[in-house]
């Protein structure tokens, strides 16, 4: 990447940096670092909330038993509406 020859990994920071608060004004940088730490505080609860419903990490599904819903596993006065 050209400005990373030109600038170095610590001056593109600074670039970035420098278009985010022409972009976003001063006045904003605030309130978006609120939201995006709010967002963080978020999902980093629902993620505990997951382990204690009883995900299984890495596997997306739960150690609790699933009801199939075919009709076949259905009961009979179930299967009839």
């Amino acid at each position: 990447m050209i400005l990373a020859e030109l600038f170095g990994a610590d001056g593109i920071i600074v670039i970035v940096c420098v278009v985010v608060v022409l972009l976003f004004g001063g006045a904003k940088l605030p309130k978006l670092a609120r939201g995006l730490g709010s967002a963080s505080h978020e999902f980093k609860k629902g993620l505990e909330e997951g382990d204690k419903d009883g995900a299984l990490p890495g596997t997306g599904t739960s150690n609790t038993s699933i009801t199939p819903t075919t009709p076949e596993a259905l009961p009979k006065d179930a299967s009839a509406s």
